[in-house]
């Protein structure tokens, strides 16, 4: 089973659909054909012909905090200042339609409702976790395949798509599933493809963004996640594409000549790094980024002088079992400090939180302040964020890690750190009976 990450892909400017007027009914509602032979000609002409122009996105504010950096244009930019609107921001329940699509080249071996228990509930119970209980994902499986018009193998379906090809199975897809999803009740849509078609490629599931969204029962659909996952899937590969579709980048390192390791940017420590890490809990920048953080759990370090302040586990919450100071069990953690940040410059800070075995995290290799450099301008897959190793010089969880160069990274209970290049301290100085660690930030 491949460890390489999928890439989220643009799409070339499109025209949006035609389609007859909604009927009364909604799902399982047979629709007239949406257009007709020469308007799909056309449409498919605009799809291979036209570059992707970045639409201007709207900014909602956001937060006023000094230490956050502003949002850029680069794509997935970390600045958190302001909110990308484009974006469904996941501070509330969010519906998640699942459409199976079949093709006239295979008989499907699977059911549509073993496909979907392959991705929910972990996929909500991941991003319930995530949120401290404020976000929920609800999803909403078809029962039946939908059945494509063409053979799976005329989609040439692959990691690398082409324009074209893409275009084309996006196309048909909506106009199947329209006769029976109404579009306009779901904020999420995935296209799920029958794993055993002979041309389906389990490596090329990704999000496709579109420039130019595509129009269904009175809704632009900005953005779809392509699912192609064999049966079982990849460990958390439907959360690490919906993070997404919230307007988290791509952290991992894809090499130039598509061999080496791609987890050097992040390793094990968020799940847009790599589903399979034995840390995957979302970074607290990415926590802050999406509303799941206050403001008072945020804690700005700056001056000169050192910052002495108690953070808790990232992963702790309402109801989690934290191990306190003596190794008992701990209650009542949650709403506390969860990121001190330090200010690096003007797109640039580094940021410091504390990593133990427990809810997304419970497989942890190592426990500590994990260290993390985050930089507003870096694009989606150019390294926006990069884990601080503080033991360099060896390695941990070697046979499980994604990259156990970094499974040791954080700075252990007892451990005093400088970063390398930024002249920042940071020591890590007790633990508190409640489970909360008691740590020392020295500005450079």
């Amino acid at each position: 089973m491949s460890r390489q990450p999928r890439p989220e892909v643009p799409v070339p400017r499109q025209l949006p659909l035609r389609r007859s007027p909604r009927g009364a009914g909604t799902a399982r509602v047979t629709r007239t054909r949406l257009r007709s032979t020469a308007a799909v000609c056309t449409t498919m002409s605009a799809l291979a012909a036209t570059s992707l122009i970045t639409a201007p996105s709207v900014a909602e504010p956001f937060s006023p905090e000094p230490c956050a950096l502003q949002r850029t244009d680069v794509h997935h930019s970390e600045g958190l200042d302001t909110w990308n609107a484009a974006y469904p921001r996941p501070a509330r329940t969010l519906d998640a339609v699942m459409v199976f699509l079949s093709f006239p080249d295979s008989q499907p071996l699977t059911s549509p409702a073993e496909l979907a228990a392959d991705h929910f509930p972990a996929t909500g119970d991941f991003f319930r976790r995530a949120s401290y209980g404020a976000f929920t994902l609800r999803p909403h499986p078809l029962r039946d395949w939908i059945r494509m018009p063409s053979p799976s193998t005329s989609y040439a379906i692959r990691r690398d798509w082409a324009p074209k090809h893409r275009a084309a199975y996006l196309r048909d897809a909506l106009a199947a599933a329209d006769r029976y999803v109404d579009f306009s009740r779901y904020d999420v849509v995935y296209f799920v493809a029958d794993p055993d078609a002979p041309g389906v490629d389990s490596d090329a599931t990704k999000v496709v963004n579109l420039d130019t969204p595509m129009r269904a029962d009175g809704t632009d659909i900005r953005r779809v996640v392509t699912v192609f996952e064999n049966h079982p899937p990849d460990r958390l590969v439907l959360a690490h594409e919906t993070g997404h579709v919230f307007d988290l980048p791509d952290l991992y390192h894809r090499p130039v000549d598509g061999k080496g390791d791609w987890d050097t940017h992040v390793g094990d420590w968020d799940l847009m790094g790599s589903q399979f890490g034995l840390s995957p809990d979302l970074l607290g920048w990415h926590k802050w980024k999406l509303g799941w953080l206050q403001p008072r759990q945020v804690v700005c370090v700056r001056g000169s002088e050192p910052t002495r302040l108690t953070l808790e586990p990232l992963g702790a919450g309402p109801g989690v079992v934290v191990t306190g100071a003596a190794g008992a069990p701990a209650f009542g953690l949650g709403r506390g400090t969860k990121l001190a940040v330090v200010r690096t410059g003007a797109g640039s800070a580094l940021a410091f939180e504390v990593r133990t075995p427990v809810g997304n995290d419970a497989l942890s290799c190592r426990a500590g302040v994990l260290v993390y450099r985050v930089r507003s301008g870096a694009e989606s897959g150019g390294g926006p964020v990069e884990v601080v190793d503080a033991h360099p010089d060896t390695e941990a969880c070697w046979a499980d890690s994604v990259y156990p160069p970094l499974a040791d990274a954080p700075v252990a209970l007892g451990e005093s750190f400088t970063v390398p290049g930024e002249g920042v301290r940071v020591k890590v100085e007790d633990r508190t009976v409640s489970g909360a660690w008691t740590v020392q930030i020295t500005p450079a």
